[in-house]
């Protein structure tokens, strides 16, 4: 695992552990991905540690005592140690009181930031590693992977519909992490797995496209796309990444 120390570009102390820095482990255009945008929203100095994918560390011994799942990111707070991504994100958002959208939605806030991290994000999963789900037989793979792309539009269908009628994932000037965490999800529909994203074409949403071209004029995608090689249309026209360390995969 590569260290490289840095402060967010936009901002100032931690304000809750003064001078300290994060520590965020990453890997380029992982779920660490939505971590640092967070934080660069939230203007707060962190320090990147690559976690090297192509040498699988993050199923070596160092980082399975920080993630015993041997899953990217995880987020270290002074003697805290916090992993899984909706976990992070609801502990930086509590911890700054922002990101979260108004008090008087937090019902709703936390109803789809659950569905992000536990509905949407592991139906990704199953179509990007189904392999990991069921047996070797390539022919199970792919009826596992076709059935994800009809679940996985009736999904998209439900949060478009929500986006546009939903106080709190209706996008403003002062989007919250829920529309970060979202789009970053759009993105890997458009690039994942390589050559078998003809089914996802975000044009079909045309709510959920203007809102990726939004977040994109927001600084801090610009500087985690500078970070991570992700090109400029990160979320509306995604590339693959071309990182200036480490793997995407």
């Amino acid at each position: 695992m590569r260290k490289q120390s840095h402060s967010s570009c936009l901002g100032h102390a931690n304000p809750v552990y003064g001078l300290m820095l994060y520590r965020l482990h990453y890997a380029p255009d992982n779920a660490s991905l939505i971590v640092r945008l967070a934080l660069l929203e939230l203007e707060q100095p962190f320090e990147t540690i690559l976690v090297d994918r192509r040498l699988k560390a993050q199923k070596s011994s160092k980082y399975l005592k920080l993630n015993p799942n041997g899953l990217i990111p995880v987020l270290e707070a002074g003697d805290q140690k916090i992993f899984e991504t909706g976990a992070i994100l609801l502990w930086l958002c509590e911890q700054h009181d922002a990101l979260a959208g108004p008090k008087q939605q937090r019902s709703a806030f936390l109803t789809w930031l659950f569905w992000l991290s536990n509905t949407l994000h592991p139906a990704l999963r199953l179509l990007f590693y189904p392999e990991k789900y069921i047996d070797s037989d390539p022919a199970h793979s792919i009826a596992l992977r076709d059935a994800q792309k009809q679940r996985l539009t009736s999904l998209i269908d439900i949060i478009a519909e929500e986006c546009s009628n939903n106080d709190i994932l209706k996008y403003d000037d002062a989007p919250n992490i829920l529309h970060f965490y979202l789009c970053t999800c759009l993105r890997w529909l458009a690039l994942y797995p390589h050559d078998q994203t003809q089914w996802f074409e975000l044009d079909t949403w045309p709510n959920l496209k203007a809102l990726c071209e939004m977040l994109e004029t927001r600084d801090s995608v610009h500087i985690a796309a500078q970070a991570e090689g992700l090109g400029p249309t990160v979320f509306s026209q995604p590339h693959y990444p071309n990182p200036p360390e480490g793997s995407a995969l």
